[in-house]
């Protein structure tokens, strides 16, 4: 019997050492409620209407600035790609906006690199929230879009995988943390799934603020005046490599403009 209990004992062990060496989970950070009045639909989820094709962008140079990658609408979403390899571009609101808060769905293939672009000119210069949804890529980080890459703030990377992050082990006191760990990101972020993205601009020099799913990714108070007080809302498709058969999938797209 001995042998027997002094297995039984080891095994026990065994498992309560496991379970003290295991990592605990982290709690996803809850979304936050937001304020949802106010806010108006800018794509119909039918056609284009309201939206331009710009050529002007540097992403559209493989075509000398001929198209500027293909946007179609498909299954109640606006669908973006490159129209011939390397060919990108962005699709622009008519309408300018100043302050404004825009909130939408994204559904993208991992691997195209696009953008949320805020105050957005013809030429696609911007403050880019960040929808570089590719290997080494961010999202809701903020760039400076054209104007010299200034701001880049960002506090997570994708992996070779979109469900692995890379998280900066060092950050500075005024860096904005990321809100979710390495380990939870598989449980956060649906990939393959429609997921909520959100950005706010006020000021200028502007405060910029973003969100993934609810929860704050981004808050960002520049120190110059780099754009107009106005500009456009815009979705991007980066030129380059050949991304003529994935897809950036956007819906649901709506602003509040704040007075």
């Amino acid at each position: 019997m001995r042998p027997r209990f002094a297995l039984a004992a080891l095994t026990l062990a065994a498992g309560l050492s496991t379970f003290a060496l295991a990592a605990p989970r982290l709690e996803l950070p809850a979304p936050e409620k937001f304020d949802n009045t106010g806010f108006v639909p800018i794509f119909d989820g039918k056609t284009l209407d309201g939206w331009t094709v710009s050529t002007k962008t540097g992403h559209s140079g493989a075509s000398k600035h001929k198209s500027g990658g293909k946007w179609v609408v498909e299954n109640g979403a606006i669908v973006g790609s490159q129209d011939i390899p390397g060919n990108g571009g962005i699709v622009i609101t008519e309408k300018q906006y100043g302050d404004f808060e825009v909130a939408l769905e994204m559904n993208n293939d991992f691997g195209p690199d696009s953008g949320l672009f805020l105050r957005c000119t013809d030429t696609g210069k911007c403050y880019q929230a960040m929808i570089d949804y590719h290997a080494n890529g961010n999202l809701m980080g903020i760039y400076g879009e054209g104007i010299g890459g200034k701001p880049h703030v960002r506090n997570f990377d994708f992996a070779a995988k979109v469900t692995d992050i890379i998280v900066p082990s060092k950050q500075g006191p005024s860096d904005f943390k990321c809100p979710v760990s390495p380990a939870d990101w598989p449980q956060f972020w649906k990939a393959g799934e429609w997921n909520e993205l959100r950005a706010r601009i006020v000021g200028n020099p502007p405060e910029i603020t973003t969100w993934i799913k609810g929860v704050k990714f981004m808050q960002y108070k520049d120190t110059e005046k780099r754009l107009s007080d106005t500009g456009g809302i815009a979705l991007q498709v980066h030129g380059g490599g050949d991304y003529t058969k994935q897809f950036v999938r956007y819906r649901n797209i709506r602003v509040k403009e704040l007075k």
